[in-house]
C-alpha cells in the first residue's frame, strides 16, 4: 500500500497569521470563481490580496494547496448544514409515509443546493466539467456517504451493511450530482427548484419502497 501523502499546508496558531491565511483563501476563491483555476496564478492572487508572493508561499507553497483548502471549506459547510438541518427534522426519527421520505430527501437536497448556489462561481471553478455519472467533486463523496448512511440506517434499520453502503452511494451520486449540476449551471431558479423537487420525489419514493420491502 502506498504511503499516505503528507499534508504540508501551514495552519498557524497566532490570530494575525490566521487572518492572513484566511484573507489569502478568500482572495483565491474570488479569483478562481471569476477567472477559473487554470487562469489564476499565485502572483495574481498575491497582487489581489496585496501581499508579497513570499508571504503567500509561506502559507501555500503550491496553488494546489489553495484548491485543496477551498474544497475542504466547501465540504465542511455542507457537513455543518447537513447536521444542523437534516438531523433536527422531527420526521427523520419516525418516517411513516412516502411523503415523509420525500420531505427528508428534499431537505437533504436543499442543504446541498443552498451551500453550492451560495458559492456557485467557486463551485464551477472547482468542478470544471461535471460528469454525468459522477458527483463532479470526488473528494466530497466519502464524507457525504457517511452522513447519508446514518440517515439510511435510521430509515431502514441496520440491515445488511453492504446494502446500506450501496444505497448511500446511489443517493449521493444521484441526488448530489443532480443538485451540483443545477447549481453550477446558469439555470432559472424555478427550473432548479423543479429539478430538485423531482429528484427528491424519485429518491424518497425509492427509499419508501426499500423500507416496505424489508418489513
Amino acid at each position: 500500500m502506498p504511503p499516505k501523502p503528507v499534508d504540508r499546508r501551514i495552519r498557524p496558531k497566532q490570530e494575525r497569521a490566521k487572518a492572513t491565511r484566511e484573507h489569502i483563501l478568500d482572495t483565491a476563491a474570488e479569483l478562481f470563481g471569476e477567472r477559473g483555476i487554470d487562469n489564476t496564478s499565485t502572483n495574481a492572487i498575491a497582487a489581489q490580496a496585496r501581499i508579497s508572493i513570499g508571504t503567500l508561499y509561506r502559507y501555500f507553497p503550491e496553488r494546489s494547496f489553495l484548491v485543496d483548502e477551498l474544497l475542504d471549506r466547501l465540504i465542511a459547510d455542507v457537513e455543518q448544514e447537513f447536521s444542523r438541518r437534516v438531523f433536527s427534522l422531527p420526521v427523520v426519527t419516525s418516517p411513516q409515509s412516502s411523503e415523509d421520505y420525500v420531505s427528508i430527501a428534499a431537505e437533504i437536497l436543499d442543504v446541498f443546493a443552498g451551500v453550492l448556489i451560495a458559492k456557485s462561481d467557486l463551485v464551477r471553478a472547482l468542478v470544471g466539467s461535471v460528469q454525468f455519472y459522477s458527483s463532479g467533486l470526488p473528494e466530497f463523496e466519502p464524507r457525504l456517504r457517511m452522513l447519508v448512511k446514518l440517515i439510511v440506517i435510521q430509515f431502514v434499520g441496520p440491515g445488511d451493511d453492504r446494502d446500506n453502503d450501496m444505497m448511500s452511494w446511489v443517493l449521493v451520486n444521484t441526488g448530489f450530482a443532480a443538485v451540483l449540476r443545477a447549481s453550477a449551471d446558469d439555470v432559472a431558479d424555478s427550473d432548479r427548484a423543479a429539478a430538485i423537487d423531482m429528484t427528491a420525489r424519485m429518491i424518497g419514493t425509492w427509499l419508501y419502497g426499500e423500507v416496505r420491502s424489508r418489513e
